[in-house]
Formats: C-alpha cells, structure tokens, sequence
C-alpha cells in the first residue's frame, strides 16, 4: 500500500521538463533527482517527500526516450505516477526501473495537488483520503506487477537467475 501526498500537473510534460537535458551527463540518481522537475516546477525537490504520488494528465512523459526522466522522479522520492495516459516509451522505462504507473482519468479529474492519496497497486484502488473519494485503475498484467514489485527489469532478471541456480 502506498500512501502520500500528490504534486499535479498537467497535460504533455516531457521528459526536458522532468530532467533538462543540462543534467543527462549525470547518472547517479541522487543527483538527478536534486533538478528534478526543477524547470516548470522550481519548488518540487523542497515540497516532495518519500512516498509521494505524482500525477499528470496525458501523454506524460513525451520527447525524446531518455532513462534519466523515471529515473530522477523515482530516485527524488516519487511512489508512483496517476496519470490519464503516458508516452510509451515513458512508460515502458518507468516499469523497467520499477516505478509503478496507474492510469485512472477519473482520479485525476477529482483530485487537487496537495490531497493524500492511498494507492493499492495490487488491486489498482486509489483512494483519495482528503476527499473521500475512490476509484479504480486499469490492473497491470501479472508479469509487469512481478517486474515493478521487484524494484524493476534488472532486480527481476537477477531474482530469476539466482532462482534457477538454487
């Protein structure tokens, strides 16, 4: 169960906006999450705390296919992202570092930055506390959940692996 406090935004936020690309030299994700998001939103690194939830409306996430975008929101203390869609490239990289997604219009449609949100990424249930309010999210396939509850493609491989030499 995931719990936190949303930061919003809104529709086409790319991946310059997330990471700029002054910082794709870095590659430690403690120093990318210190720019994270610094370009539209100057405050994010003060206000997010671990745990956190993001949210967006459509098609976060687009531009070029950089890594470091998932990467920098994860490593700045991000749970998981509730958007209405997302670039799939986005989307893809996200699940492979293990930072859950959930798409739920009407959760983003009746919820403000700075309500709380209970997120059950088991069941795709997103309750939000401040308003009293729930809804439901599109489930992942098992095989993606396997991968995100492993902290991502690479822990997943390594966990298969070691598995098969027991």
């Amino acid at each position: 169960m995931l719990k936190g406090t949303v930061h919003k935004y809104g529709a086409n936020v790319d991946t310059d906006a997330i990471i700029p690309a002054r910082y794709l030299n870095v590659s430690e994700p403690d120093e990318l999450a210190k720019h994270c998001m610094e370009d539209i939103d100057e405050d994010f690194v003060k206000k997010v705390q671990p745990g956190d939830i993001m949210m967006a409306t459509t098609n976060f996430g687009c531009g070029s296919s950089r890594e470091h975008a998932p990467l920098a929101i994860k490593a700045a203390g991000i749970s998981c992202i509730i958007a209405k869609s997302y670039a799939r490239i986005f989307f893809r990289n996200a699940i492979n570092i293990g930072l859950p997604l959930l798409e739920c219009d009407q959760a983003v449609d009746e919820t403000e930055a700075g309500d709380t949100l209970e997120v059950d990424m088991n069941g795709g249930r997103i309750k939000n506390l401040t308003k009293g309010m729930e809804f439901e999210a599109k489930a992942y396939p098992d095989f993606m959940g396997e991968l995100i509850a492993a902290g991502g493609l690479v822990a997943y491989t390594k966990k298969r692996l070691a598995s098969r030499r027991v």
